[in-house]
């Protein structure tokens, strides 16, 4: 018979309260948007201002205190409960363009996520087919009975085995995807704010239950069914209302902008730097005579609702620019073979092992590697960029997906022009090199770069 015993296990975990909330959903926002979005702000919220740049100040800043050093072991325990703690930068005040022709659809963000994250081979077939029937704002338009129909017809796949897939499906960014309507929807939402939040319990039921009285504003009817106050109604409904009805909206595959880098990477003394592009937005500050005025005991609730926005605003600011450098610091350290001798050395690295070396949960790291960009000596990189599936090479060390490309390319321009390289040629090559890869892996790679098959690239010599 088992013998039954309770253990004690200690842990971190990040709450998310509405402020880190708010303050995720800034981290996806690419830089425009996120100043259209202060901005507007600025012009509707008294309490904010906006601080004028100081030459001097910039000028007498501590160089050594200005650059964050990328060394073994860096410590990434900073809380997000401390203001100000983020690392000073350098001088980056000149903003060069770069295009961003970038062209990511939900779908392809969502399978992005489903090779990064930790699927089992059965949990990839039934997520890949799920992503092809959620639409544009992130809904699942099937049912999982037909779901079940239009899986490969040779393992058996049960729906209870989907429903787990699709579990897992919706974890990912951006939340609230694979909702199969507005109720579930919100749910996924506000099941990642903390447990303890004020009126959560409140809000889950309503959304579960009576969103049509919040959708018709039945608010007094849905307040007497509910039996609660009309404060406790108030703080379950922001919480609804902070909640996006359509998440994959959020993921935008409209017309190429021109980006400028969130962060620079630089290798100094021998050593690799990494700052925050601070002048990518503007810095705000609570404007002293109107929150003395509040202080001074003169009752005004908006003016005083206006202040929590403002302050949560601007540490809101200050979590987006910490969890930037943090995750950037974390790329970097990773990388600095790709960074020192290009694709071929670009190691293995899946949101996971990002997630958990800062300390946040896998879809916050999808959110900040989505069109935020990290300026270095091998060009402008999307931070996406950074992250590829593992392969086991034949020594039993775990090979990048990117390198692996990067090495299909080079034995393609290297190959004779009149006697391409076939695909199966291609992977005994690789295989010689050490890189256990199988045929299709590499058909799969060479697609994936637009490269011709040897018999079209044949055709183009003969022609």
């Amino acid at each position: 018979m088992a013998k039954l015993s309770l253990q004690l296990k200690l842990g971190q975990q990040l709450a998310m309260t509405p402020q880190l909330q708010q303050a995720i959903r800034l981290l996806q926002m690419p830089v425009m948007e996120l100043n259209a979005q202060i901005q507007e702000a600025l012009e509707s919220n008294v309490m904010l201002e906006q601080e004028e740049p100081s030459t001097l100040e910039t000028m007498e800043s501590d160089p050594d205190e200005a650059n964050v050093e990328v060394v073994e072991g860096e410590d990434f325990e900073s809380s997000w409960d401390e203001p100000g703690n983020n690392s000073s930068l350098g001088d980056n005040n000149l903003q060069p363009d770069f295009a961003d022709e970038s062209t990511e659809t939900l779908k392809q963000h969502l399978l992005w996520q489903i090779e990064m994250e930790q699927f089992s081979p059965r949990e990839v077939v039934i997520a890949q087919t799920l992503v092809d029937y959620i639409n544009d704002d992130g809904y699942l338009t099937e049912t999982l009975q037909n779901i079940a129909d239009f899986l490969p017809q040779g393992p058996e796949f049960k729906t209870a085995e989907i429903e787990v897939a699709l579990s897992k499906l919706q974890t990912l960014d951006p939340i609230g995807v694979g909702a199969r309507d507005l109720s579930e929807c919100i749910q996924l939402q506000l099941q990642q704010l903390d447990a303890n939040e004020p009126g959560l319990s409140l809000a889950l039921n309503i959304a579960t239950t009576s969103l049509e009285f919040v959708a018709d504003n039945e608010l007094t009817i849905l307040r007497r069914n509910l039996g609660v106050s009309e404060a406790d109604l108030d703080e379950a409904l922001r919480l609804i209302r902070a909640s996006h009805p359509k998440p994959g909206s959020a993921i935008s595959n409209d017309t190429a902008e021109y980006v400028v880098p969130d962060v620079y990477v630089r290798k100094q003394d021998n050593r690799w730097e990494v700052d925050v592009n601070r002048s990518t937005s503007p810095k705000l500050s609570i404007n002293h005579a109107y929150a003395s005025a509040l202080a001074s005991g003169d009752a005004h609730s908006t003016l005083r609702s206006q202040l929590q926005e403002a302050r949560f605003l601007i540490r809101s600011l200050e979590i987006r620019n910490e969890t930037l450098l943090k995750v950037a610091m974390c790329i970097v350290e990773r990388q600095v073979k790709f960074l020192e001798n290009g694709e071929m050395a670009m190691k293995p690295m899946i949101l996971r092992d990002v997630a958990e070396a800062v300390g946040m949960h896998e879809s916050t790291i999808s959110r900040v590697t989505t069109s935020k960009y990290m300026h270095t000596p091998r060009g402008v990189f999307e931070f996406k960029y950074f992250f590829s599936s593992q392969l086991t090479a034949t020594d039993g060390t775990g090979e990048s997906s990117t390198a692996i490309r990067a090495r299909i390319k080079r034995l393609i321009g290297e190959e004779p022009p009149d006697k391409p390289l076939s695909d199966s040629k291609l992977a005994k090559l690789l295989m010689a090199e050490g890189s256990n890869i199988a045929r299709r892996t590499v058909a799969k790679y060479r697609e994936a770069m637009n490269i011709p098959s040897s018999s079209e690239r044949k055709k183009r010599v003969i022609h």
